[in-house]
């Protein structure tokens, strides 16, 4: 006999604060383990499924892409008289055996969550009968319907007879793809399961098949899963009341510990790795799956685009007789369009650019101020279509920043809108390109350095004044880390040695860094497919809210193929709107601001004075006291201070270098006549990416 063995049931940090481990981690453990595949059954929801899969194909593990779902005990839709998640649903484990499971998977998730939830995403049996194709069905741990029918019952025999009924109606469904789980982790209830279930098997001649329940890589993380769950109940360690596991067994065990929890059942082992060795999910990766921009008849997307750019270059440049002449576009213009249209055309993204440019074109019908931000507004065919509202030609911005023919994934427009209206932007998408096809993209809390400590201390029950010390002796630095903090904080470390309390709290929060919390919403990120989004991804909401998400996060849902587009609400554009308003109705004057003059002097004075309070990106205490120094009086001093006021160029000298050539007090240094020729407008200093590239080039 075979001792081969592979988990069928396990949990990442994705069964939100009750996994513990990270799923790289659990990949490596299986590694380390010998083993040649593993799944992952995360409780009611898909949110590490893509990750899990890319992440063990590069590991070398086959994936097994499964989730531990919740079934209501009659309709998903009806909550019947359920008091506790627990009388709300069973548990059932699901594997998806091929990618027709795998995309049953995705449907089932996401109707639990979107059309189930109560207490749980919940689906029904209707839904398996539906949904159940390629799929492989476990009869799951003692808290699914058919261990209940064998654990609840008194009446051996009635419970015997129900427990049967639902093992035959599962097998009904899933024929040779069912089988009686069974687990052995040093609990009582669970070997009172296993008698009753093997017992069953038997009498039907169903096989059995032995999993572990693993919530944690090592038996060591035990008490760090432990603490999670206190996290999660809102309750001290010390209640001894409280929801806990009753041991430090519920982690990924290796063949020869899983042998020996199971003597005399050598083939329930085994049959791990028979159904393990039956999974093949051969995901379609790199294929887009784009909506597509309904054309005017006998256009296509090329040509419609190339005559978009035209009529709005036109437009922008009507008074500009060096960009247009007597109703011509010079060769300037022209000779840069054809080079971004031709890269265009070439990566296949003309279609890309007509979805944008249609909904900020509703967006400029209906008054709503929009504009791209980022590295599109170097492109000519942004400002063509309306997106961005700078010449890049004027400002000698690079299109290749943005687009160039080495690459392969989408590009990525960002286009900010008045926040007030950004909903009816969202809105016009959903009815253009369908309900069921747009989303927005979900994101993950995650348990940060002092997030971390303040959950961990309460958890341990440790005065919240001297966890708030604890968590202010923690360095303000993006992305800081525990252990990166006592390395740069002497107090903390001094803390962290000398206290034992402490020492415990730090260690606990290290272990449960970078752990997603909670599920949240992306800011800006909306995604939409050429067919409804669950063909693709699994959908969900935030709880309360009833806002459509994807399980996933936007590098997953971009992986998946489907376009991610970034529609940001801007509160400064709907200040601008509002004083335009403002301004019409008091003295019936009408103010274009894409044409205010860039030369004023009182605006400049009022720069250098640094009262720009209000002004966007301009208002903080440390960019205020930067105008001052700089004292702009062009134009493009006003971009260099946006650029430079960043940590690496006021650390690194770059900002008083600027200064102080710019103010005559020192002369610019170029090593080369070609640096002089690009940084002689940044007085000698490297202040943009673009001088970076020309430099190079």
């Amino acid at each position: 006999m075979s001792r081969s063995f592979v988990h069928l049931h396990c949990h990442s940090h994705y069964s939100l604060l009750d996994g513990a481990s990270s799923i790289d981690k659990l990949i490596a453990k299986a590694q380390s383990n010998s083993m040649n595949a593993l799944a992952l059954t995360d409780h009611g929801n898909l949110h590490g499924a893509l990750e899990f899969y890319k992440k063990a194909k590069n590991a070398g593990i086959n994936p097994i892409i499964g989730y531990e779902a919740y079934v209501a005990p009659d309709s998903r839709l009806s909550r019947g008289n359920a008091s506790s998640s627990k009388e709300a649903a069973y548990h059932l484990t699901l594997l998806a055996q091929n990618r027709t499971g795998f995309k049953n998977l995705l449907k089932l998730a996401s109707k639990a969550a979107l059309e189930g939830f109560f207490f749980k995403p919940r689906i029904e049996r209707e839904l398996l009968l539906e949904f159940g194709e390629g799929s492989i069905c476990l009869s799951g741990c003692v808290s699914s319907e058919f261990s209940r029918a064998i654990l609840n019952n008194s009446d051996t025999s009635a419970a015997e007879r129900e427990a049967t009924a639902i093992a035959q109606w599962f097998h009904g469904v899933f024929k040779d793809r069912y089988f009686i789980e069974v687990m052995n982790n040093q609990l009582e209830i669970q070997r009172l399961q296993m008698q009753g279930a093997v017992d069953i098997a038997n009498k039907l001649g169903l096989p059995v098949v032995a999993t572990s329940d693993a919530h944690y890589a090592n038996r060591e993380d035990a008490d760090i899963q432990d603490v999670l769950l206190c996290i999660n109940t809102g309750k001290f360690r010390t209640d001894t009341a409280r929801m806990k596991m009753e041991n430090s067994e519920f982690y990924l065990r290796n063949a020869d510990e899983m042998y020996a929890s199971f003597p005399g059942m050598e083939e329930v082992v085994a049959r791990s790795q028979e159904i393990a060795d039956s999974v093949d999910i051969d995901l379609e990766r790199g294929k887009r799956h784009f909506p597509t921009y309904p054309l005017p008849p006998e256009k296509r997307p090329d040509e419609f685009l190339r005559e978009l750019c035209i009529s709005g270059l036109k437009d922008r440049y009507s008074d500009q007789p060096e960009m247009c002449h007597d109703g011509q576009l010079t060769q300037v213009v022209l000779d840069r369009l054809e080079r971004e249209l031709a890269v265009i055309h070439k990566l296949g993204f003309a279609n890309y650019f007509l979805i944008v440019w249609d909904f900020v074109r509703y967006a400029r019908e209906h008054n709503v101020p929009a504009t791209a931000r980022g590295s599109g507004v170097g492109a000519l065919v942004c400002y063509a279509l309306y997106l961005s509202h700078v010449c890049p030609i004027r400002y000698d911005l690079l299109f290749e920043r943005f687009l160039d023919e080495s690459r392969l994934e989408a590009p990525d427009i960002n286009i900010d809108f008045c926040k007030d209206r950004r909903a009816d932007i969202i809105q016009y998408v959903r009815d253009k390109y369908g309900q069921e096809n747009v989303a927005q993209i979900g994101t993950f809390g995650t348990l940060a350095a002092k997030a971390a400590i303040k959950d961990v201390g309460r958890a341990l029950g440790l005065p919240l004044t001297r966890v708030n010390q604890i968590t202010e002796m923690v360095p303000e630095e993006l992305k800081i880390t525990i252990e990166k903090a006592l390395g740069k904080s002497e107090e903390l470390k001094a803390v962290y040695q000398g206290d034992r309390e402490i020492r415990e709290l730090l260690d606990i929060a290290k272990k449960l860094e970078g752990n997603a919390r909670n599920v949240g919403t992306h800011a800006a990120a909306v995604v939409i497919g050429d067919q409804p989004l669950t063909e693709y991804v699994p959908l969900g909401r935030v709880g309360g809210k009833g806002d459509i998400i994807t399980q996933w996060s936007m590098g997953e849902v971009e992986a998946a193929g489907l376009l991610k587009m970034d529609f940001l609400g801007l509160r400064n554009l709907t200040i601008l709107s509002k004083a335009i308003e403002v301004i019409k109705q008091t003295t019936g004057q009408d103010i274009d601001i894409m044409r205010l003059p860039l030369e004023d002097k009182a605006t400049f004075a009022l720069l250098q004075r640094g009262e720009t309070k209000g002004v966007f990106q301009m208002e903080s205490g440390g960019i205020r006291d930067l105008l001052q120094r700089m004292k702009p009086d062009h134009f493009r001093d006003i971009i260099a201070t946006n650029a430079l006021y960043r940590p690496g160029p006021l650390e690194g000298g770059m900002v008083d270098d600027y200064v102080a050539v710019k103010h005559g007090r020192k002369r610019a240094e170029y090593l080369h006549p070609v640096l002089e020729e690009i940084l002689s407008e940044t007085h000698g200093v490297m202040v943009y990416q673009e001088q970076v590239m020309r430099i190079l080039n």
